[in-house]
């Protein structure tokens, strides 16, 4: 039996024209966990640092998600693996969790409407990251640019996020979309 791997929002068409308010569906992001000892912390961030080309959140002492959106997620995988060798734990949550980038001049007033948290570019600053709930739905949640965010959510809630996200995005004529990427996460 051959299995094919589905994005859980591959049904969903996209917007006819992108506005300046837009949410992107990357097609493939390779995600990993990363769980290490608190005493190893440390060694853990220095290794993510020396690494450059990927994106670490945040998830609970010792604990971070490693984004790449270049790499397949085997060879991410195994590239922690070893990076991190003997110091922390790494498990692939590619198939297992979704991306969705919220991005435009009311990303903050978009999601004001769902997370209880204070989006102030003075308070929640870029690179910083948490996990909330964005409605009644958890998700690590990431500012990764001025006016762009990013959400990390479950795969079996992808879609229940995405029409929240709509909804809330409705009133700014929020647009919708895949973006490319790496054709097969193999």
């Amino acid at each position: 039996m051959s299995f094919q791997s589905r994005h859980p929002l591959e049904g969903k068409a996209g917007s006819a024209v992108r506005a300046v308010d837009h949410l992107e569906i990357p097609r493939s992001v390779a995600i990993a966990t990363v769980l290490s000892r608190l005493s190893d912390a440390a060694m853990v961030v220095a290794g993510f640092a020396a690494a450059g080309d990927l994106t670490m959140r945040n998830v609970a002492p010792g604990e971070w998600l490693v984004l790449s959106h270049v790499e397949r997620a085997v060879n991410l995988e195994r590239r922690l693996a070893a990076l991190l060798a003997d110091i922390a734990e790494v498990v692939d949550q590619s198939e297992g969790r979704v991306l969705l980038r919220l991005s435009g001049p009311n990303a903050r007033r978009i999601l004001a409407k769902g997370v209880a948290v204070d989006l102030d570019p003075s308070v929640f600053t870029v690179g910083q990251s948490a996990n909330l709930r964005c409605g009644h739905i958890a998700v690590n949640f990431a500012r990764s640019g001025e006016n762009e965010f990013e959400l990390i959510v479950f795969r079996s809630f992808a879609e229940s996020l995405f029409e929240d996200l709509l909804a809330m995005g409705r009133e700014f004529d929020l647009s919708y979309g895949f973006s490319g990427g790496l054709a097969d996460q193999g």
